[in-house]
């Protein structure tokens, strides 16, 4: 039986949960986790006097409800189990997490993975910018996991990442891996302006049907299907991520930089017939 957190805050402040998660919560009682100091603004309150709690947290299952847009640090530094929002949700979901899933039946806000190091993301509707990104002044982004958005993604997705994959079946903003140290990232419909700037190492595949046009610091390579393209594509299927099958058996033109620093990004576009 799953603990169930249902939100029936009407509040225009924003409401912070770091730190309630399934591995915090499986041998508390209903009382403890009711007790659980939250953020209403700046003004700690119980988890009470904004959530209903029922059910049983001792198999590490979170299931939550109502309008969780302006909730925010929903899973943030989880390590095991699962959280199931039905809804839309607020930002920085499952920052800095270790393990475990994390699934939206909406849309979500910015931040979403931030600084991720292992464990499943699956946003089912939009998200904001700077989904598995490095938070301004930290060296590192995503060192691990996997974030799957259906819809549009924002603008610095993957900024400074160094390892994991997102995948993103809709449009991306601007900067789309910008300062990429590693790692993987996939769009499937329009991406924005200077995708790859300053990359040093990991892979870009741009596969919507407008490419936009690269730095002038990236450099054609080949013409080929890769193998390890289709192994990710058919890892994505298997998960309910969709997206157009013909990629499947698609041919891809590789593009190597950014040359202003260490060049050896990878940046994959769906070959023109």
């Amino acid at each position: 039986m799953a603990l169930r957190l249902s939100y029936f805050g009407e509040t225009s402040v924003p409401v912070e949960i770091e730190g309630l998660t399934p591995d915090w919560a499986c041998d508390k009682s209903l009382a403890d986790i009711e007790r659980f100091e939250i953020y209403h603004g700046n003004r700690k309150i119980p988890l009470a006097e904004m959530f209903k709690v029922e059910g049983d947290a001792s198999d590490k299952r979170f299931e939550m409800e109502g309008n969780l847009y302006g909730v925010h640090w929903i899973g943030a530094h989880m390590t095991s189990g699962s959280i199931h929002i039905h809804g839309p949700a607020g930002r920085h979901i499952g920052s800095e997490m270790r393990g475990g899933e994390i699934r939206v039946d909406g849309d979500a806000r910015g931040w979403v993975g931030a600084e991720m190091h292992g464990g499943l993301i699956h946003v089912k509707g939009n998200a904001g910018h700077l989904v598995g990104a490095a938070y301004r002044g930290s060296t590192v982004g995503m060192t691990g996991g996997l974030i799957l958005v259906d819809g549009d993604a924002g603008n610095e997705v993957g900024h400074t990442m160094r390892r994991g994959l997102i995948a993103v079946g809709g449009a991306v903003g601007d900067m789309l891996g910008f300062n990429m140290i590693a790692g993987t990232v996939l769009v499937f419909g329009e991406c924005g302006i200077r995708p790859g700037a300053a990359m040093r190492r990991g892979t870009l595949g741009l596969f919507g049907p407008n490419p936009p046009p690269l730095l002038p610091s990236f450099r054609y390579a080949a013409t080929f299907q890769p193998q390890f393209v289709s192994l990710i594509l058919r890892d994505l299927q298997s998960r309910g991520f969709r997206f157009d099958t013909s990629l499947l058996s698609a041919t891809f033109d590789l593009h190597h930089g950014d040359l202003v620093s260490l060049g050896r990004g990878e940046v994959l576009f769906r070959h023109a017939i």
